[in-house]
């Protein structure tokens, strides 16, 4: 049922995108927008890890440079039966971390330097066991799919937009409408798909940790912890990438609560106390 559900979202971004292709350029528009994905899935499957360590200046580490870390993520992995993700730090004090990779042989695990100063080992455990149950469950490669289809749609529905104001409907008045609401509805529906599948995927992580590691109770306390800790120091994270990290690193505020890629952490953490391994 869970499969049925990625499936069922993902062809709804993927028809949202087409269908923003056919109304800016009908049959044209139609093929721009399929090449337009397929060319930006192809990017981002095979650059977006690198992409976003990068982007956030992580640290590569070795056992040597990080004992605690590494022994969890190594414990962690072969608990999971999964080869040995890379470990990174990033040089930040907000608490965070999120996995990116392609496939099981090629991951990584990256944590902030803050989150290493407020978890203990078990709480530490849960985030990893999260992380690596993203991993295991491939929701990188959905999450990345996902976001790659979204910002598709925003490139062509910006298109529609400019096409509408510099007069490409000409004098046909009613394809100046059409061009206007879908460069409005387009990006919320996209978004809107592409929050709910990121939400979903939240929730079965934290059941993959909990299942994982055995702790519940210690996943939950993280996740407050975490929860806590970034609305005190919000990260100056990127919003494409907001989705990837295991709490949301922006700002949180009424508007940015209702277009979250993350689910309540009241939930997450009710959801949590309410399982038994």
């Amino acid at each position: 049922m869970n499969t049925l559900k990625i499936i069922i979202m993902l062809a709804a971004l993927s028809g949202i995108l087409l269908a923003v292709g056919y109304f800016v350029a009908g049959k044209t528009g139609l093929i721009i927008a399929l090449v337009l994905s397929v060319v930006m899935n192809f990017g981002s499957y095979w650059f977006s890890d690198t992409i976003v360590l990068k982007m956030y200046d992580a640290i590569p580490v070795s056992e040597q440079q990080a004992p605690e870390l590494y022994n969890i993520v190594k414990e962690t992995a072969g608990k999971a039966k999964m080869p040995m993700p890379k470990v990174y730090i990033l040089p930040n004090k907000t608490p965070n971390a999120f996995a990116t990779g392609r496939n099981e042989d090629h991951a990584a695990v990256a944590v902030t330097s803050g989150i290493l100063k407020i978890l203990d080992r078990d709480e530490l455990e849960g985030v990893i066991g999260h992380e690596l149950s993203h991993i295991k469950h491939h929701d990188i490669l959905i999450s990345t799919m996902a976001a790659t289809i979204a910002s598709a749609v925003v490139v062509i529905a910006n298109m529609a937009k400019w096409a509408a104001l510099t007069g490409g409907a000409g004098d046909d008045g009613g394809r100046f409408v059409t061009l206007i609401a879908t460069a409005v509805v387009a990006p919320i529906a996209a978004t809107l798909v592409q929050m709910a599948l990121s939400r979903s995927r939240e929730y079965y992580a934290d059941a993959g940790s909990a299942k994982l590691t055995g702790k519940p109770e210690a996943m939950a306390s993280s996740l407050e912890k975490l929860s806590g800790a970034s609305q005190k120091i919000p990260m100056d994270a990127n919003p494409a990438t907001a989705h990837m990290f295991i709490v949301n690193p922006l700002s949180s505020n009424m508007v940015m609560n209702l277009f979250s890629t993350h689910p309540p952490i009241e939930k997450r953490v009710e959801r949590l106390r309410n399982m038994k391994y």
